[in-house]
């Protein structure tokens, strides 16, 4: 590879599921080799990564339903980035020196299962059970 500058990107994305708008930055590398072909290397934090429009996922929902912006429409639009939410301070619980297994004990959270998802899931199975029920108490036993 012979001759090559970098250039550096900032793409903006917004997701199609759960509305959540971001910016990407990239530093993109793009070379010649000495047969005069072109070649593009995107890269993310110093890591090779994929061009911007492929495979892209939002980092709120996981979704792969992501639209980009043309660049430099966030800092022309700023109503669409939403406002940081600021970090909850969370206070260390005072532990006395005495009890080493009490310090070692951290109490775990769950998080919570989506609503909709249980809905989706249980709803269907319920109305699957409820059927068959139905369908075994309605029906008239006739022996062979």
């Amino acid at each position: 590879m012979r001759d090559g500058f970098n250039t550096q990107e900032t793409w903006p994305f917004e997701c199609m599921r759960c509305l959540h708008v971001w910016e990407e930055e990239y530093v993109v590398r793009h070379l010649m080799d000495d047969y005069g072909n072109e070649v593009t290397i995107w890269l993310r934090a110093g890591v090779t990564v994929q061009p911007p429009w492929s495979g892209m996922s939002c980092p709120g929902c996981g979704a792969y339903h992501v639209t980009s912006f043309p660049t430099g429409y966030l800092s022309r639009h700023p109503e669409l980035v939403p406002v940081p939410v600021p970090e909850p301070v969370v206070e260390a619980p005072v532990v006395s020196a005495g009890s080493a297994a009490a310090a070692r004990r951290v109490p775990m959270t769950r998080a919570p299962l989506p609503g909709r998802l249980l809905l989706a899931v249980g709803l269907p199975v319920a109305l699957f059970v409820g059927y068959e029920l139905y369908e075994n108490m309605t029906r008239v036993v006739h022996p062979h």
